[in-house]
């Protein structure tokens, strides 16, 4: 698919207006039509194929025209014609924290700055800091993003990032609890995004010096930017920024909301203020100079007219106008969550026995679950051969008869081959319980008709990490996800959000397509040793973005209820609409 890239050229061209100081319409243009196309579910390009440019929201004539251009060619020649002029390292340059477009063009215009290492002299020498508008502190800030970029990682997996948050918590309440009121995350890691820059962490307390000082010193610091009374900021292990801000009581909540984000939803929301005459800021709610609130998030949102609003859903993809009408969904939560149906063992690449296994799922408070080993040709994650298959069938009978409070099911996680036949027979595939089908080979055999074939069997209950993708290091398959949701919806089939940090598939925007479309979700942690267990929560997080709801998980269901629901037990009437 070309979103991803089309999308960052959208985007490096809105850089290049602003750095060129063009009229701010057309470089929104740009920025709005660069988010609409990484947003798409759908390929581009077949919208393009199909002469169907026109639906992408708020891309206009002139900008369909640029990416017929681009995908029919390789290139726009319009930025081509931009570049020329600009910086050779622009888009580096502009990777810097606090060094805008705006910024870059007055540095590179005044002191002829190209590069990093052109904006590390002119900091040196102390001439960036003679420019109008510059002044010491700017620069020094700018000089503290330069030092950052080379130390810190783009983004980091929202895997890495709970932990790193659960832990200055942890510290924070052991070593100045009593000084603190709430406490929370903000930014990309509230809004459960699955990769972050940075962490953002709010802590209510009138002792802000005590509390920063407690931070910046805590073990693990290895970097301190700043530290002031309202604000620390840390590199933990050279890799991961930190950002605690203390906060007082009556501001809160306001703050709460305007450091969570997103960007783009706050932006709506002081459109919507700004219209009903009040002011919105880290600070309050504002008439004038009168405060109206800020000590709750609840306050903000409801002096705008609206509900509260899940963090999650902070995205500008339609939830403030639901807010506004009350019609917000009635999201899923983690103690919805009774199984998970998506489990190995060391009978195939698992680290801990059935029994070990299922007791740690059992601690996990859910009511049942599923084993799903790989199939006979995932032969290098010791996939089992039918003979295997049966004899673990057994085992699990077995096993069953230790719990009379907790139900294990017997299943499998059968590769769907490059024909789109599956790794077993029928025959074999009745004799399981639960059945979840996922490509692991042959990634580019042609995935969809693959998966839709897979789905047209009455015993595959779930596709398992439907698109294939590793968020570190490998795209999803090029799968036309559309046809996926359809030919589910058809078949009643389920299609997995995969909760491993790493995986998160399907992302956020699949997961509401789908549930937009009626299809059944499966959120499961495909784990091969207990410490994996807790990552369901990445899962959920997962589907709260995507607007799912606890009725469109078949985690939620009772164990009679998901057997009522299995297609092996309805006639095909009933799965077809």
């Amino acid at each position: 698919m070309k979103n991803i890239e089309l999308a960052r050229l959208f985007d490096q061209i809105g850089d290049i207006l602003e750095f060129r100081g063009e009229l701010i319409f057309k470089i929104n243009a740009y920025r709005k039509a660069s988010r609409a196309i990484h947003e798409l579910t759908v390929d581009v390009a077949d919208l393009w194929q199909q002469n169907r440019l026109a639906e992408i929201p708020g891309v206009g004539k002139g900008l369909q025209e640029k990416i017929a251009e681009y995908l029919s060619s390789g290139t726009i020649i319009e930025m081509e014609a931009l570049l020329q002029g600009v910086p050779k390292d622009l888009f580096e340059l502009l990777s810097i924290q606090n060094f805008g477009p705006k910024t870059a063009a007055l540095a590179y215009k005044e002191l002829g700055v190209e590069t990093i290492a052109d904006l590390q002299r002119v900091i040196g020498d102390g001439s960036l800091a003679q420019l109008p508008g510059m002044g010491a502190k700017k620069v020094e800030n700018i000089r503290k993003g330069v030092e950052l970029r080379a130390s810190a990682s783009d983004r980091i997996s929202i895997g890495l990032a709970i932990p790193v948050v659960e832990e200055i918590l942890e510290y924070l309440h052991k070593t100045v609890g009593d000084k603190i009121g709430r406490i929370t995350p903000a930014g990309s890691v509230r809004r459960g995004r699955e990769t972050v820059h940075d962490i953002d962490i709010l802590v209510e307390t009138s002792q802000g010096a005590a509390v920063i000082d407690a931070f910046v010193h805590m073990p693990g610091v290895t970097q301190i930017s700043g530290a002031g009374d309202t604000k620390g900021s840390v590199m933990l292990q050279d890799r991961v920024q930190v950002d605690v801000r203390a906060v007082d009581k009556d501001s809160f909540g306001a703050a709460q909301q305007y450091f969570t984000g997103s960007k783009e939803h706050n932006v709506h929301l002081r459109e919507i203020a700004k219209k009903m005459g009040l002011k919105i800021n880290e600070y309050g709610v504002f008439s004038g100079e009168e405060r109206r609130g800020g000590e709750t998030e609840e306050q903000v949102y409801q002096l705008l007219g609206l509900q509260w609003i899940p963090a999650e859903l902070r995205e500008d993809r339609g939830e403030i106008e639901a807010a506004a009408k009350d019609q917000l969904p009635q999201l899923l939560d983690l103690k919805d969550i009774k199984s998970d149906l998506h489990i190995h063992s060391n009978s195939s690449d698992g680290q801990y026995s059935l029994a070990d296994m299922a007791e740690e799922v059992r601690k996990m408070g859910y009511s049942h679950m599923a084993f799903c080993d790989h199939s006979r040709s995932a032969r290098y994650a010791n996939g089992l051969e039918e003979t295997r298959l049966l004899r673990q069938i057994d085992d699990i009978r077995t096993l069953q008869k230790k719990y009379d409070d907790f139900t294990i099911l017997a299943g499998c996680e059968v590769d769907i081959l490059p024909d789109g036949s599956l790794d077993y027979p029928d025959s074999l595939l009745a004799e399981l319980d639960f059945v979840v089908a996922s490509i692991h080979s042959a990634f580019k055999t042609d995935p969809t008709a693959r998966t839709l074939a897979a789905m047209q069997n009455k015993y595959v209950d779930v596709i398992g990490h439907p698109t294939g993708r590793l968020i570190s290091r490998r795209e999803g398959f090029e799968i036309d996800i559309n046809a996926v949701v359809e030919m589910a919806r058809k078949t009643g089939t389920a299609l997995e959000i995969n909760s491993f940090w790493d995986r998160l598939d399907l992302c956020d925007l699949h997961a509401r397509l789908a549930v937009e479309q009626e299809v059944k979700i499966s959120i499961n942690t495909d784990a091969h040793h207990p410490t994996h267990l807790p990552m369901m929560r990445y899962g959920v997080s997962t589907a709260r973005r995507g607007w799912v709801r606890k009725s469109d998980v078949i985690n939620t269901f009772s164990l009679e209820a998901l057997k009522k629901w299995q297609k092996r037990n309805q006639t095909v009437s009933k799965r077809v609409k």
